[in-house]
């Protein structure tokens, strides 16, 4: 049964990723925007966790601090034990590359190449060979098999966004993270890729972070977190879309 009940937040141990105390100001003096306000949250392994708010709540500032791809005014980042803001810009760069994967509304493939060579570009860049038996096994998941000789030209937009996915999983990262990753997708190409995301997590046991503003998305996850001004304002365990809706609404979302 779907527990429809908003949730205190708490930091677990163990967790893939975890922000403490964590504080994002945009701008100084009386230009200064509070995007994260001392924010404590964690985000379990094998788990697909949505991040939800109103428009302006932290969302994207969130995701961006906890993916390494933004740097906190305040508070720490840990990908399980390895705090991000003690790494040098090189290390940083190594381990985006190697321990996270990426999926945004752009699918970001290069037209030139193939949707093999789109997907196992960042082993190469990290002189790897590619584990033969994960990489079948992904492209299994997704459904993408027949597709891999083409370029992006010749794909759909829910297959591009789908050899994306193969691409951040290749690397078999410690967490995927996904800005709202539907958002360039029809309905029906969104929820195959949601579904494969799902998959990620059922199959493959990933660690999933997305943020959304689609209550349905959220629906495929195991937990949303909310955000409210810069804040965490709750969780919902096993969310269904009326659930989202509710707690958005209390958001004033």
């Amino acid at each position: 049964m779907n527990s429809t009940r908003i949730l205190e937040p708490s930091v677990a141990t163990g967790a893939a990723v975890s922000a403490f105390g964590l504080t994002k100001i945009h701008g100084t003096g009386d230009a200064a925007v509070v995007a994260l306000d001392d924010v404590d949250v964690s985000f379990e392994r094998g788990r697909f966790t949505a991040i939800m708010g109103p428009s302006g709540s932290g969302k994207s500032s969130l995701l961006h601090c906890i993916a390494g791809l933004d740097n906190a005014t305040r508070g720490q980042v840990h990908l399980g034990d390895t705090e991000l803001s003690a790494l040098s810009d090189d290390a940083l760069t190594v381990l985006r590359r190697e321990r996270i994967g990426f999926v945004f509304q752009a699918f970001n493939l290069l037209p030139t190449l193939t949707a093999l060579d789109n997907i196992v570009l960042p082993l190469k860049l990290a002189g790897r060979r590619p584990d033969r038996d994960h990489l079948d096994h992904v492209v299994a998941v997704l459904g993408i098999g027949d597709r891999l000789g083409h370029r992006p030209s010749e794909l759909s937009g829910g297959q591009q966004q789908r050899v994306a996915v193969a691409r951040a999983l290749v690397t078999r990262p410690d967490v995927i993270f996904a800005d709202e990753p539907t958002g360039a997708l029809d309905s029906v190409s969104g929820q195959e890729l949601l579904s494969f995301l799902r998959r990620c997590v059922d199959e493959l046991g990933q660690t999933v972070v997305m943020v959304t503003h689609d209550p349905a998305a959220a629906a495929h996850a195991d937990r949303v977190v909310l955000l409210a001004d810069g804040q965490v304002a709750g969780e919902l365990a096993d969310p269904t879309v009326d659930s989202v809706l509710e707690a958005l609404r209390g958001l004033g979302a």
